[in-house]
């Protein structure tokens, strides 16, 4: 690379490490961390960039390993730069038709050169004005970094479940209630994910019952406005009332209140006689007090008609839920499809007087015996806290 490219390429490759994590680089990346935002631009993208060559990349700019020298292809810069961009997601034969094939890194290496290359002419100033402006960018200078510091007090935290041994899991502020011990030990049954089981219980009220979701993983919420999300690998319930999704509650006693949101089986139509469905279900409830729930999303994904068993395995490959919270507006999303980076879709704006306090990832199948007890294979959680927006 020549003077300028690398310098593009260092500007371009430290803003996208601010982009993803909401602070500047200043140490090396991990591998959870070179993972995940593999992981991000691709989700935006449509293209791969490796996580090890991410690792390298960081190491590089940071001049941590300076006996290794980088040259990233044209292609890897360009996906930075449409990552850093925002550009539509694309595939690598679609950009290889362009006529341009390496638009957004040439867009943003020709902006770093002309940024370099202006002339600044001398500026002449009243000595008052001098005084005045020292002042200004005092002020300036601090009010940037009350708001550096408090976007970089936000929580990102995200969880790819490469390790589930319950240690690790406490150390990432992760932890269980209402354990039952055998499917528990059973958390690490699927490589590179986290195994949960569709248990009897939970968390609608019903006679007799006693609110319980066994094995509820659940980690604290630090921020007031944030997003939450979890990813599925080939999840597929069929039978009542199997279903896994996020939970947000306000305490871990389910006495206060909560709201989840799930991928579910469906198979009640009020007596008439329709074939099960596989929904995206959200649920509100106002806690203990309160008998009635409200469903605030029925979203129906597929009908379990004969003949269409292949098409549901490949279109739920992968799926994924996802909660934001922006004042008393909880938003509900979901994605699914047999490739990882399927977008996703908005399912409704609710609006809910609830603080969260605790966000978990749940299976269950209700009260009931009849249902098969089906491992749910969990590849990713995230949780990143927002900046509140004026009401």
């Amino acid at each position: 690379m020549n003077k300028q490219d690398l310098l593009a390429f260092t500007s371009l490759f430290i803003a996208v490490c601010e982009k993803c994590f909401a602070q500047p680089l200043s140490n090396a990346l991990s591998e959870a961390e070179s993972r995940h935002l593999s992981h991000e631009i691709e989700l935006q993208t449509g293209l791969v960039v490796g996580w090890k060559s991410i690792k390298n990349y960081a190491a590089f700019v940071l001049q941590e390993s300076p006996y290794k020298p980088e040259n990233p292809s044209l292609a890897t810069l360009d996906t930075l730069a449409r990552y850093h961009f925002e550009a539509a997601v694309t595939t690598e034969v679609q950009r290889k038709k362009s006529a341009n094939l390496y638009p957004y890194w040439f867009k943003y290496k020709d902006q770093i050169i002309a940024v370099r290359s202006t002339p600044t002419p001398p500026l002449i100033l009243p000595r008052k004005t001098y005084r005045w402006l020292a002042i200004g960018l005092g002020l300036g200078f601090i009010i940037m970094l009350v708001f550096y510091f408090q976007a970089k007090d936000l929580e990102q935290f995200y969880d790819d479940f490469l390790n589930v041994e319950e240690r690790v899991l406490i150390d990432r502020g992760w932890f269980v209630q209402s354990k039952e011990a055998r499917y528990w030990n059973q958390r690490g049954q699927h490589t590179n994910h986290l195994s949960l089981f569709t248990l009897k219980g939970d968390n609608w009220p019903q006679k007799g019952e006693k609110p319980l979701i066994q094995n509820l993983l659940l980690r604290k919420i630090q921020d007031e406005c944030f997003s939450t999300e979890v990813h599925f690998s080939e999840f597929i319930p069929h039978e009542s009332w199997q279903q896994a999704g996020l939970l947000l509650l306000e305490d871990t006693t389910f006495t206060g209140k909560s709201i989840r949101l799930s991928l579910s089986y469906n198979d009640f139509f009020g007596g008439y006689a329709k074939p099960g469905e596989i929904i995206i279900q959200g649920i509100a409830s106002l806690g203990k007090k309160y008998s009635n729930l409200e469903e605030v999303v029925h979203q129906p994904l597929f009908t379990l008609e004969q003949g269409t068993e292949t098409l549901i395995v490949n279109n739920l490959k992968n799926s994924a839920v996802k909660i934001e919270k922006q004042g008393q507006q909880f938003r509900f999303l979901y994605s699914s499809g047999n490739s990882e980076n399927f977008s996703f879709k908005e399912l409704k704006v609710y609006e809910f007087d609830m603080k969260p306090k605790y966000a978990g990832i749940f299976a269950l199948k209700g009260f009931v015996d009849t249902s098969a007890t089906i491992p749910v294979k969990v590849k990713f959680f995230r949780l990143e806290g927002r900046k509140c927006k004026p009401e």
